[in-house]
């Protein structure tokens, strides 16, 4: 069973392999891949949800997720109670289980067949993602009755927000939260890109190697599912041909706003 693990540990950190082993004993035949996402980023935890988890995968496939910032509630926190877990049934078949923080689940809300709660605490341990959650997603994938809880109401998920980074690759390339065709440009414009008070010149693109070295191009990217109505979801990136957007408009961060205009 693949299962991926997505979390803001950090890349190579321990707590990958601690989880990786706690998920292995309650579900021996789990296969763990890691994908790291920043620290508290619950935007890019759910664009790399909805990448995963909204294209073809092998059956039984799990997405197991842990970015939970705590910030549903700023008292102080009794028995590191934070947000509770949920869990996504998506058109795939794959199941996606993870704190309901933030954006975590908005690339997904509209999609998922079913959008439930676990049946499990949200308190009792500092590191729940391995002490508690575990074998609450062993429950779900094995198909417990007892595992799942009330619905959650859609309306309390919020929005994809617009004009945002939404990750950032190895490459240095930005996806965005701009949909292909949410804003619009003939091939070949000349614009204008702000990001904090970084900006550069680009120019908007059908294809991201349409573009020549050294350029910027906004462009439709290789990320990307299918919507409930079966049409293709695609989102635009930034990126710098035979270079990194990212170095290139100062290291911004997932979650950063995005100006773009005709120049």
């Amino acid at each position: 069973m693949l299962v991926h693990i997505v979390a803001d540990y950090g890349a190579g950190d321990l707590a990958f392999a601690e989880v990786a082993q706690r998920l292995k004993l309650h579900l021996p035949d789990a296969e763990p891949v890691l994908t790291p996402v920043p620290a508290f980023s619950t935007l890019a935890a759910g664009f790399c949800i909805a990448q995963l988890g909204l294209n073809e995968a092998a059956p039984g496939t799990l997405i197991y997720h842990n970015v939970a910032p705590r910030q549903d509630d700023e008292n102080a926190r009794v028995r590191n109670a934070g947000e509770r877990l949920a869990v996504a049934r998506l058109p795939t078949g794959i199941r996606a289980i993870g704190v309901n923080a933030g954006h975590a689940f908005s690339f997904v809300r509209d999609a998922a067949d079913e959008l439930r709660w676990a049946a499990v605490a949200a308190e009792g341990s500092q590191f729940r993602s391995r002490d508690l959650f575990p074998q609450a997603a062993a429950a779900v994938a094995v198909g417990r009755p007892d595992a799942l809880a009330e619905p959650i109401e859609r309306l309390d998920i919020p929005d994809v927000p617009a004009g945002r980074i939404a990750y950032i690759d190895g490459y240095g390339n930005l996806k965005t939260t701009f949909r292909q065709g949410e804003k619009h440009f003939e091939s070949g414009t000349k614009l204008h890109v702000r990001i904090g008070r970084a900006q550069a010149k680009a120019v908007a693109s059908d294809g991201s190697f349409a573009v020549e070295p050294g350029q910027v191009a906004f462009a439709p990217g290789s990320s990307g599912w299918k919507d409930r109505d079966g049409g293709r979801v695609c989102w635009m990136e930034l990126f710098l041909r035979n270079g990194s957007a990212w170095e290139l408009f100062g290291h911004p961060s997932v979650g950063d706003e995005i100006q773009i205009e005709i120049r």
